[in-house]
């Protein structure tokens, strides 16, 4: 099955978190927390941890994000965490990770497990899916 919607960033805080000893490198690391807005076949919102190696000038670099969802997919509501990376040289957008976290889901998304991924549209629209089904339990029987 596939669900798609759209979400805005509604807070993105950089955290002061460093490793210590630091190791200094081409790309300067980051981390920050953020709060997406979700709506169409996908609605809620999520909390995100997000950490990312870029360089803001050339628009080059990678990220790693954790999110914690909660609303409703296709109709089905509950919680689910999922992650999702990618890297860019600032024109492309390469090496592309998005995956459901195995046994995160609870109330009617309980059992999700799949994938998906995200674009951002040249008006700065951004898009998400969820390719995903259901282990099989409660969650699959109630379908």
């Amino acid at each position: 099955m596939r669900a798609s919607g759209t979400f805005t960033v509604t807070s993105f805080v950089p955290a002061d978190l460093k490793p210590d000893p630091e190791v200094t490198t081409a790309l300067p690391v980051g981390v920050a927390t953020i709060v997406k807005s979700f709506e169409g076949e996908i609605t809620g919102r999520s909390t995100t941890l997000f950490t990312a190696a870029f360089d803001q000038a050339a628009g080059a670099g990678t990220y790693v994000a954790m999110e914690s969802f909660e609303g409703a997919v296709d109709g089905r509501e509950g919680t689910f965490n999922f992650v999702h990376s990618a890297s860019t040289r600032g024109d492309d957008r390469s090496n592309e990770f998005f995956a459901i976290a195995p046994s995160s889901g609870t109330g009617a998304l309980a059992g999700i497990r799949g994938g998906g991924g995200l674009v951002v549209d040249e008006d700065g629209t951004h898009r998400i899916w969820f390719d995903f089904d259901f282990d099989a339990g409660p969650a699959a029987d109630a379908q």
